[in-house]
């Protein structure tokens, strides 16, 4: 399971080429979720949820404020929630998640970023069922053994409690995302260096370096277009 803790990792390491880009897809997901709900953390859970992932990516407050203001002012603009599934070399699996307010523009994109770094698409159901979907909450200062103790006495069930690179990172069903945090807050903890919920491979593949170098062109592609939200794989990146 550690392996997408990793990808994550790469992915906030290597943001400084991609912060205006991050940034902009984080204020579309905060602003459709505010729009579809209340514009308040407090009492719309899966706006709570986004602001808590904005906060382990450093996403400036005034992009936040202006995309839960742009859902208050009643803007028009609506988004579609989509997912595509594919394939990559070797038989690499891929989930792409994207909001669009254009499907028609959307859904060949994605396939040519697809096609053009030697993947292809595949239907809805092809790929999804090798993913599971998981809570990933990450803490620094403290062990695996007293997070794992304060989530026992906080009653919330796990999944798996690993360290790794000096944090402990907890795995969990989704819905304990919001009372992992909880419990580790009423102990003092007030930062997260990893705040998800993401899918993770039931198995991981490796790819060979000339391969590797192919299909990370082809996740770049995908995560490059302004549609797609998160992707998602099974292959894990040696360094």
């Amino acid at each position: 399971m550690g392996r997408k803790w990793n990808n994550i990792k790469e992915k906030k390491a290597s943001k400084d080429a991609k912060t205006s880009q991050i940034y902009a897809k984080f204020g579309r997901e905060i602003y459709v979720v505010a729009k579809q709900g209340e514009p308040d953390p407090e009492s719309n859970q899966a706006l709570k949820f986004v602001l808590e992932r904005a906060k382990t990516y450093n996403v400036p407050r005034a992009i936040i404020d202006r995309a839960i203001e742009k859902a208050k002012g009643g803007s028009d603009e609506n988004f579609d929630k989509l997912r595509y599934e594919g394939f990559g070399p070797n038989g690499s699996m891929i989930i792409v998640d994207a909001l669009t307010n254009n499907v028609n523009r959307t859904a060949p994109d994605v396939r040519s970023a697809f096609n053009k770094n030697g993947g292809n698409m595949g239907v809805s159901g092809s790929v999804a069922y090798m993913f599971d979907e998981t809570a990933v909450i990450g803490v620094e200062g403290k062990s695996a053994d007293e997070v794992l103790e304060i989530l026992m006495e906080a009653d919330v069930d796990v999944r798996d409690i690993l360290e790794e690179d000096n944090a402990v990172i907890v795995y969990a069903d989704p819905d304990q995302f919001h009372a992992v945090q909880e419990a580790l807050r009423s102990v003092g903890v007030s930062e997260f260096t990893v705040a998800e919920i993401t899918m993770i491979a039931q198995n991981d593949i490796s790819l060979s370096e000339e391969v590797q170098v192919q299909f990370e062109k082809m996740i770049d592609a995908l995560e490059d277009l302004e549609d797609v939200q998160q992707v998602y794989h099974n292959v894990e990146f040696e360094e």
